[in-house]
């Protein structure tokens, strides 16, 4: 049987990953044992490395990095078809969103143990159709969260360090969630709320006017906002969390139940079950679609439920 497969990301979290790696494989070393290991050298190389080697039997795949990381990882483990491969997290990024929901730990000791004593578990993941920044229709598979509106312009103000207004220096500096609450701090006070079209199974039409919609197959997005808090990763639905036209003291008011996941009270949120979604912009507006902690592309997008199609490692209870 071939070793397990640590895929790891060294730009995650501005590079740190990189840096904390031999660190991180002494640790899994120690607490997991053997492995063989591989390094991302471009966008989309963790789909290819773990779709290929998935292909090959190999069946424990681990992902070592942030959301994006992971997605990449689960994306090439779906694109191959191979049923008995499964996925593995060692987290090191900036959101670790993904992680929360799975109750991995953080700490690379702790996390390295529950991939040698976990166990594996059939979890939904979510296709989607959008459009990309070329303007082409492309097709890609989520396990986490996908949100369009101020999700979107948030995460592109991660990426590019808009969090470097504080006194404490760009966002990669600081802590996930830290650097998310900076950007959407920020974020709130330009964005203009779009109105959007939503379909769900096939349903009637419903036009919305929102900060956020939210796709979610998992429970936290955006540094450890509490997005979906009812979400489970098996049941074969997705959760839908509408976000409504709030204004920027509304949401600087409410932060803390995003994060508490106590939001679903409000009256300006919805929240709906559904397998199938689709959403457009109705209001001629571009909106902009994030997946899994990535800035993919813009409306219109279709959402299809896919039920237990992934094999996870999961940490025993």
């Amino acid at each position: 049987m071939s070793l397990p497969l640590v895929i790891v990301n060294p730009t995650s979290a501005g590079g740190a990953t990189g840096r904390s790696w031999p660190r991180l494989a002494s640790e899994l070393r120690t607490h997991f044992g053997a492995f063989a290991c591989a390094f991302t050298e471009k966008a989309g190389g963790g789909r290819e490395l773990a779709e290929r080697e998935a292909r090959a039997g190999r069946r424990l795949i681990i992902a070592c990095g942030g959301d994006g990381t992971i997605s990449e990882v689960a994306n090439g483990i779906l694109a191959s078809g191979a049923g008995e491969a499964e996925l593995g997290v060692l987290p090191s990024g900036t959101g670790g969103d993904f992680r929360r929901s799975l109750k991995i730990p953080s700490r690379a000791a702790d996390a390295a143990a529950a991939l040698r004593d976990g166990r594996a578990v059939k979890i939904d993941a979510g296709r989607v159709e959008y459009r990309n920044p070329k303007g082409e229709i492309e097709t890609r598979y989520f396990v986490n969260v996908a949100s369009c509106g101020m999700g979107g312009e948030v995460l592109r103000r991660v990426k590019r360090g808009g969090a470097s207004w504080l006194p404490h220096g760009p966002a990669r500096l600081l802590g996930g969630r830290a650097a998310f609450a900076a950007s959407s701090v920020r974020a709130s006070l330009a964005f203009e709320r779009p109105t959007v079209a939503v379909r769900l199974d096939g349903g009637p039409e419903r036009r919305l006017a929102i900060t956020n919609l939210c796709v979610a197959n998992a429970r936290y997005f955006g540094g450890g906002m509490k997005i979906a808090p009812g979400a489970k990763l098996n049941d074969g639905r997705f959760d839908v969390v509408a976000v409504g036209d709030l204004t920027t003291t509304a949401i600087l008011a409410n932060a803390h139940r995003l994060y508490s996941g106590t939001h679903l009270g409000m009256s300006e949120v919805s929240h709906t079950l559904a397998r199938k979604i689709f959403v457009r912009a109705a209001g001629g507006e571009e909106v902009l679609l994030e997946v899994d902690g990535e800035l993919v592309g813009t409306l219109p997008a279709s959402f299809a439920m896919l039920p237990r199609a992934l094999r996870v490692r999961f940490p025993r209870s």
